[in-house]
This record gives C-alpha cells, sequence and structure tokens, in this order.
C-alpha cells in the first residue's frame, strides 16, 4: 500500500473474489473480478439484484474483454452466484475493451438489452470495425508527429491494429440511451447517471443515495491514475482538463460513500482521491513544464511522467497520456507547440 492509500479506507481489506465467485458489498450488490491479459490484470464486475422489465433477476455492470477464459468464469458466475436468476440488463460504462468486451454475448445469451451513453455505443460500433484504438496506421503517424521515431517502435504500434478487435469482436445492434443526470432505477433504488470525460468519450458513473454507494468506473480509482490520453481521433483534445473538470461532478455524492472501482478494491473517501488526483496532476504539469524551458516532444516527456520500463502496450497509454499534459499546458498559455523540419511536434514554454 502507497501513502496515499493510506488516506482511504478499504472495508474489505485485502479480501478479494475468487476466481467465478462473488462477494456481497452492498445490499443487493456483488462482486466479482475478471482477468485481463495486461500488466493491469483486473477489471470489477458489479452484479445488481434487480427486476427489469417484469423479470426478477440481475443486472450486470461491466463485462471483461472477449476472451474463453473470461466466458468460463462467467459460466461459474452464472451456475452459482445467481441463485438461480437470470441476466436481465447489461450496463457498459464506457466502450474501453475490458468493459464492453462480452456485453454481445451477454445480451445474446440472456435475451437482456444493453444500457450504455450514445457517444461510447457509437464509438465502440466504430473501432469494431476500424484502423484504431490502441494500433494500426493512423496511431503510427500520430505518435511519429509527437516524437516516436524509432522504426520498430512505430511498426509494433502498425501491427496493433486489431487490438480493439480481437477483444470486442462484436457490439450489440441496439442499445437503451442513458444521459448525465439520468436516473436509472435498478433493485428498488434510484441510481443517479454521473457523466465524465477525458477517459472515454462518455463515460457513466451511477451514485445510490439510499445505497450511499458509487459505481465509478475507470474515473475515479484508488490505487492507480486514470489513464488520460490524447488520441489519433482527436488529435487537438484538451482531454486532460475535460478529465479534471469531471471530478466535480461528484460534489454531490458523500465521502463516506462506498465506491466501487472498476479496478482496485471498493474504498471510502471518494473526495480524498479525488483531490490526490488534482495533486498527482499538477505536480506532473509542474514537471513538464521545467523540462520544457527547451522544445520537448510528447515521446520526450514520457520518461519524464514514468519513470519505469514500459512495454509496448504501456507506452501507447504513456505517450496518450504525454501528449494529454502538453496539451492542457498549452491551452492555458503555457506552452506553445511548435512543428520542426523533421515533421515532429515540439513545445517550449513561453
Amino acid at each position: 500500500m502507497n501513502p496515499l492509500e493510506h488516506q482511504l479506507q478499504y472495508p474489505f481489506n485485502d479480501t478479494l473474489p475468487a476466481a467465478g465467485t462473488s462477494i456481497e458489498v452492498a445490499p443487493g450488490i456483488r462482486w466479482v473480478r475478471l482477468p485481463l491479459p495486461f500488466a493491469l490484470d483486473h477489471i470489477n464486475v458489479w452484479l445488481l439484484r434487480d427486476t427489469y422489465d417484469g423479470r426478477d433477476g440481475w443486472t450486470v455492470v461491466d463485462c471483461g474483454v472477449a476472451r474463453d477464459e473470461v466466458m468460463g468464469m462467467w459460466e461459474q458466475v452464472f451456475a452459482n452466484e445467481l441463485d438461480g436468476l437470470p441476466v436481465v440488463r447489461v450496463i457498459v460504462t464506457h466502450m474501453h475493451p475490458d468493459h464492453i468486451g462480452l456485453a454481445h454475448w451477454l445480451t445474446e445469451k440472456w435475451t437482456a438489452p444493453l444500457q450504455m451513453t450514445m457517444t461510447d455505443f457509437v464509438v465502440a460500433q466504430l473501432y469494431c470495425g476500424a484502423d484504431s484504438a490502441g494500433g494500426g496506421e493512423r496511431l503510427a503517424r500520430h505518435f511519429q508527429r509527437h516524437g516516436m521515431t524509432q522504426l520498430e517502435d512505430l511498426e509494433g504500434v502498425r501491427k496493433r491494429k486489431s487490438y480493439y478487435s480481437q477483444l470486442v469482436p462484436k457490439v450489440p445492434s441496439s442499445f437503451i440511451r442513458i444521459v448525465d443526470n439520468d436516473i436509472v432505477p435498478i433493485g428498488g433504488h434510484d441510481w443517479q447517471v454521473i457523466i465524465g470525460y477525458g477517459h472515454a468519450p462518455e463515460h457513466a458513473s451511477f451514485y445510490s443515495r439510499s445505497l450511499n454507494v458509487v459505481i465509478s468506473g475507470d474515473m475515479v480509482l484508488p490505487r492507480i491514475s486514470t489513464n488520460v490520453s490524447v488520441n489519433s481521433e482527436e488529435p487537438q483534445g484538451n482531454a486532460l482538463q475535460d478529465y479534471l473538470d469531471s471530478l466535480s461532478r461528484y460534489a454531490d455524492v458523500p465521502d463516506d460513500a462506498l465506491t466501487l472501482p472498476s479496478h482496485g478494491r471498493p474504498f471510502v473517501g471518494i473526495h480524498t482521491r479525488i483531490q490526490q488526483q488534482h495533486d498527482h496532476h499538477a505536480e506532473h504539469l509542474a514537471r513538464v513544464l521545467k523540462v520544457c524551458a527547451e522544445p520537448k516532444s510528447a515521446f520526450d516527456i514520457v520518461p519524464v511522467l514514468f519513470r519505469r520500463k514500459l512495454d509496448l502496450h504501456q507506452m501507447t497509454f504513456a505517450l496518450g497520456e504525454s501528449i494529454a499534459h502538453l496539451h492542457m499546458l498549452m491551452y492555458s498559455g503555457k506552452v506553445k507547440r511548435i512543428t520542426g523540419d523533421d515533421g515532429v511536434i515540439r513545445f517550449q514554454a513561453v
């Protein structure tokens, strides 16, 4: 546990649900942990006891990636953790593969509807068939403009063109839209939708005042910082500013609410964690600004923000996040953008 984690409370201590099992974290809410094939090796998904459209059963929040071992783990959950009841609805917080990857399988298997934001539904459909979202020629060109010039690195990015579609082979053909401040009834409790930006196009979190529980998705995580990247589809984006501004939308959530994050353990202290995120990024922005006394590309900035060795998968997130920090400084007038004769974009303090 790092020093910042000591400022949070973990009601379940180090207890984690075993593979294919669940832990009840609040009345009618069960925690399931599914594996991921990355350094970040798990995602938390949530089972909420519900009656939907006249059917008694469970609403599932988030799905895991489309891999055989994950589907096998879900089958264990279906057999042992649902009290003999069906899945009646699937809710997805956002379009990243670990969240929406198996939405098509779950909705088809249980004849259950999908509920999510429109932007993330449409982007997920686009990414399933596009050269984007984690690899391919467009992302390679984007990274090359920001200083990734080693041919081996660029070729590795190009080869990842099927990254998204391998983990999300299909998206349901229809959905039920949710928008900011919607009230979604689940299991006799009203859940307020909190929309956030910067991490995903239109990320949805959910807060129940009667249960004092917030399902934060990836917007507020207890141990790691939420990835905030400028991607090739929106190369001029100000994702970090969008993310930090979005955190103010949790102002009405009490600090003693139980926060259910997509990664890490359930915790109490959401406003403490949000302040930690503001402090973390303020420190990083100051460090980047200092380094930019001389012109620096985003690729130059990666080791300033990430001091450990990164594999290619991690580098795609790190470089996107470096661009996000530089863009926030640029849009606030603290650095200027310069395109060199080599075609590489660099940033210099003004």
